[in-house]
């Protein structure tokens, strides 16, 4: 199954991918040392069987709530490099995006790099993370909404990626890409943006263009 996900698709007519506009983005990193990137290259190979650190040809974006009210703290738990308290692997969680809640865009990690935000799809997903509780927190708000819908729409004509790959976290086990080599993590998964509310997502992100 891994195989067939690692294979080359194309990115678009041509063989290139499309340009879509960026939006504003703030470069707000988080530190990734020598050491976090040999303990990311350390869990690709125990979960993936790859030992790299780096995030090559991304072919899923994954929504996600920080079930927080504030950016902050979420900056800080993602520096930290810490044993996470659900799975206390290393390296630390992260994502690569967080957008507030009045629509700012930070950028905590490169593309080019790993980072631990969805079990069974970190070799081949960017994270997206959004400050609140729950899916309304964004879909409800202009700013949020429109702030996610841009970021993602110009991620998935950069990087090539079907809409259809631009999932939920409650949607994971569901993605062709979704690989897990370790046996009790093979169901795991999280609860926020489920099926319900990416449809929506996914109408919305169909309306632009690249």
């Amino acid at each position: 199954m891994l195989g067939v996900a690692l294979a080359t698709f194309a990115l678009a007519a041509g063989g290139q991918a499309a340009a879509a506009e960026r939006p504003p983005i703030a470069w707000n990193a988080i530190p990734y040392s020598a050491k976090r990137k040999r303990q990311m290259a350390s869990y690709s190979k125990r979960h993936y069987g790859l030992r790299r650190y780096g995030l090559h040809n991304p072919k899923v974006i994954v929504q996600h709530l920080t079930e927080s009210s504030t950016y902050s703290p979420i900056w800080t738990m993602f520096a930290n490099n810490v044993a996470d308290n659900e799975l206390h692997e290393l390296p630390g969680v992260c994502s690569h995006f967080v957008i507030d809640q009045n629509g700012k865009i930070h950028q905590l990690v490169p593309i080019s790099l790993m980072c631990r935000h969805t079990v069974g799809l970190n070799w081949t997903a960017i994270g997206i993370e959004h400050v609140g509780f729950n899916p309304s927190d964004v879909l409800g708000r202009s700013s949020v909404r429109r702030a996610s819908l841009r970021l993602t729409n110009w991620l998935r004509c950069r990087e090539g990626i079907e809409i259809r790959n631009v999932i939920g976290h409650n949607e994971s086990l569901k993605s062709r890409y979704h690989h897990e080599n370790v046996s009790r993590l093979r169901g795991q998964t999280h609860d926020d943006f489920p099926t319900s509310a990416m449809r929506k997502y996914r109408a919305a992100l169909r309306k632009l263009t690249c």
